[in-house]
């Protein structure tokens, strides 16, 4: 099990060698916002309205002040604004009460602000701070599950299984390259099995179509629009 992760998480290294957060950031405050503002929608959509976003509000206080409707308008396009705009003065705030308006560059620390659980914690950590951090999103627990790695669904569950496969040097980039595969080729539904570079290594293997004619077909070139 542990020798055929590590194939396939090396296989995809040399897949995707440029892959990182698709997540546009300057700065650990942002990523945190833009990656709360990620949930239910995509990474294209939230970079589009990030520079009027920061543009408006760079920092935790002038975010914490912002005026409920303005806040909205902006952040209008990524859909449950409403909900979005809450978390964002809640988080806000909690940045400047709590941490005198600095992102907390520990898993115990971050998962205590407004909205943001292990998963949002963990791409900041590791893309923000360089702190290794294994990031369950949807496409992380389909393709781990797929892979064989382990049956389980709860992502915190999923998380500590997976940490036991692989050194913690390597948590950030494995979520990296699983995550792009899974928005590239190992797709929730019709998986282009016949243009994947693991398919030798995956159980799942004939999911989707083995024809490479077919597969090629469904392969992006880059993230959900």
């Amino acid at each position: 099990m542990v020798r055929r992760a590590r194939k396939i998480d090396r296989v995809l290294a040399e897949t995707y060698p440029d892959a990182r957060c698709e997540l546009d950031f300057d700065n650990p405050f942002e990523l945190l916002v833009v990656t709360v503002l990620s949930a239910q929608t995509t990474d294209k959509r939230v970079n589009a309205v990030r520079p009027t976003l920061f543009a408006a509000y760079p920092d935790p206080e002038s975010m914490a002040a912002a005026e409920r409707d303005k806040l909205e308008q902006i952040v209008g396009p990524l859909g449950f604004f409403r909900a979005k705009t809450e978390s964002l003065l809640k988080l806000s705030q909690a940045l400047v009460e709590r941490y005198d308006g600095q992102v907390p560059g520990r898993l115990e620390d971050l998962v205590t602000l407004p909205g943001v659980g292990r998963k949002t914690a963990n791409v900041v950590l590791g893309n923000a701070f360089d702190v290794p951090g294994i990031t369950v999103d949807t496409h992380f627990g389909r393709l781990v599950r797929r892979f064989g790695w382990t049956v389980e669904t709860d992502p915190v569950k999923v998380e500590h299984a997976i940490g036991e496969l692989f050194p913690k040097r390597d948590w950030t980039m494995l979520s990296h390259h699983l995550i792009w595969h899974g928005r590239r080729i190992c797709h929730a539904r019709n998986p282009a099995c016949g243009a994947c570079p693991v398919a030798r290594w995956c159980p799942a293997y004939g999911e989707g179509p083995v024809d490479p004619v077919a597969a090629a077909k469904l392969v992006k070139t880059e993230g959900r629009a």
